[in-house]
């Protein structure tokens, strides 16, 4: 589980540095001055701190895999990172509008993949937590 633990770490580190690209990739240029000042302001600072959680997620996977894996703390830490994913992956079918991606290749292939990457990410914590080895 070390690996994997270690693969979610990376992989939690590449996506909190895509959040750099959302403001070009969404339009926040153009569509941000439409809403108001605390709502744009809301955009910009949650998805930083979203960002910067993930970062910290990434980092405490790879620096503290063996603690994550075999103290009582780490089994907290586990279950809380098992629910975080898994409501993730939940909001990615029943939030998410399938208008957002349905008939449209691009977009269907980004949630194609996201879906998977959360999938992983709920079964690895969930295995961890729950103790049912890989």
């Amino acid at each position: 589980m070390e690996l994997h633990l270690k693969i979610i770490g990376y992989m939690c580190i590449a996506l909190a540095f895509v959040h750099i690209i959302f403001p070009k990739k969404f339009y926040w240029k153009k569509e941000m001055p439409l809403i108001s000042l605390v709502n744009r302001q809301l955009m910009y600072v949650h998805t930083f701190f979203i960002a910067f959680v993930v970062l910290l997620m990434g980092l405490l996977c790879i620096c503290c895999t063996i603690d994550l894996l075999t103290t009582r703390l780490g089994n907290a830490v586990i279950f809380g990172l098992f629910l975080f994913w898994f409501t993730r992956l939940l909001f990615q079918f029943f939030v998410y509008s399938p208008r957002l991606w349905r008939g449209k290749a691009f977009e269907t292939l980004i949630h194609i993949i996201f879906s998977l990457i959360w999938l992983y990410f709920t079964s690895v914590f969930s295995i961890i937590y729950f103790g049912t080895e890989i």
